[in-house]
């Protein structure tokens, strides 16, 4: 799925535009147990409840995608003849009604998962979309729709203890003092099936992750049974091991710099682009920015192979997940040093009588814990 579309749905969560009928679920305690089963009717909410249900089910379509948004692709024998898409095509199929099924999903979620012990909320929603026409200015044809696109939303919300208050209980007639749990965002969740070019897409389900760096594959692996996809985290460190590993000696300042600059210049374009596609670089294109960097060829080829070893030989990878394009860091045991992405460049790095150094040009006021500072007076090193 790319921007584009991932937007179009999540567009549809607002109750003057869905087609979402009942909302399902079941409330986990931190024993692994469903003291609550949901299965209410979106209609006979009031208003502000089915605006809270459908505002946190929209929530599992946020963030970005590649980082908290990651496609899980499965095999065509899995579409053939597996028990985990069997599940998943039936609780579409069904449109979510079937209860036997919802309940054997329910369990396989409860047993896999791993919420450090505590409660949670997990909620469903099925919605069927008339996917409209678009028109050749690209705005979409509201009276003219191609085909129905039928799917699901699937979110594990934790519950989040408040402060001990003092509350009226209307039944009691009474004051007590007990401390509320309300329903954070979503932790993880998913769409199925994934709306690619518009349309269902079977082999593909959409998983979302609040952090980028903790994909839940406990949840990935009981569920959908796929190898997990690298968090966006162990793509930088991965990248950054292979990128050292093939240069050896060559794995300097000044490289680290360069292949910096060129990957923040590619993703500044790229938004300026407004492409709804992910931006993805293949190994041979990082191979040919290493080159551009001045690497030699033997390194550059060294490189590309040991990315197809860590990454897959057809893997593309995404340069958001690769660099931090809004910072630039430098780091030792005693200091560490930030500088603006585009003024890297000033940076440098020089061995002074036998002693390493950093150092930054200070051709403005510098301040010191906000306070403007004067310079010793010069003196030749």
């Amino acid at each position: 799925m790319n921007q584009k579309e991932v937007s179009e749905l999540r567009r549809r969560w607002r109750l003057e535009k869905n087609a979402v009928s009942r909302i399902y679920g079941c409330f986990v305690n931190a024993n692994k147990e469903i003291v609550a089963d949901l299965d209410e009717s979106l209609g006979m909410m009031s208003q502000e409840e089915g605006e809270q249900y459908l505002s946190l089910l929209k929530k599992t379509l946020s963030g970005t995608l590649g980082k908290n948004l990651i496609d899980i692709v499965f095999s065509t024998q899995q579409v053939m003849d597996s028990p985990e898409h069997r599940r998943l095509m039936a609780l579409r199929s069904s449109g979510l009604k079937d209860n036997e099924t919802r309940q054997d999903f329910y369990r396989t979620v409860i047993d896999s998962l791993d919420m450090g012990g505590s409660g949670y909320l997990l909620l469903m929603a099925f919605d069927t979309y008339d996917v409209p026409r678009r028109g050749r200015d690209g705005e979409l044809q509201e009276d003219d729709a191609q085909e129905v696109f039928s799917y699901f939303l699937c979110g594990v919300f934790p519950l989040k203890l408040g402060k001990p208050e003092l509350n009226y209980y209307p039944g009691d007639n009474e004051f007590h003092c007990a401390a509320s749990q309300t329903v954070a965002p979503p932790e993880l969740g998913f769409l199925f099936p994934a709306f690619d070019d518009r349309a269902a897409n079977i082999y593909n389900a959409l998983f979302y992750s609040r952090k980028a760096d903790e994909l839940h594959q406990e949840f990935i692996d009981a569920v959908f049974h796929t190898e997990p996809p690298m968090s966006a985290a162990e793509q930088k460190e991965t990248f950054q091991n292979v990128l050292a590993e093939a240069l050896e000696e060559g794995f300097n300042m000044e490289l680290v710099q360069a292949v910096h600059e060129r990957l923040t210049d590619r993703i500044l374009r790229h938004k300026e682009s407004k492409d709804p596609e992910p931006l993805a670089l293949t190994a041979r294109e990082m191979g040919s920015i290493l080159q551009d960097c001045g690497v030699a060829r033997e390194r550059v080829e060294n490189f590309q192979e040991r990315c197809g070893e860590q990454f897959g030989s057809d893997a593309a990878l995404s340069p958001a997940n690769l660099i931090d394009a809004g910072r630039f860091q430098l780091k030792t045991s005693q200091a560490t040093v930030s500088v603006a992405p585009e003024n890297s460049y000033l940076v440098e790095t020089k061995t002074i009588n036998g002693r390493k150094y950093i150092l930054v040009p200070a051709e403005e006021d510098v301040e010191v814990n906000g306070l403007a500072v004067r310079f010793a007076a010069d003196s030749d090193v």
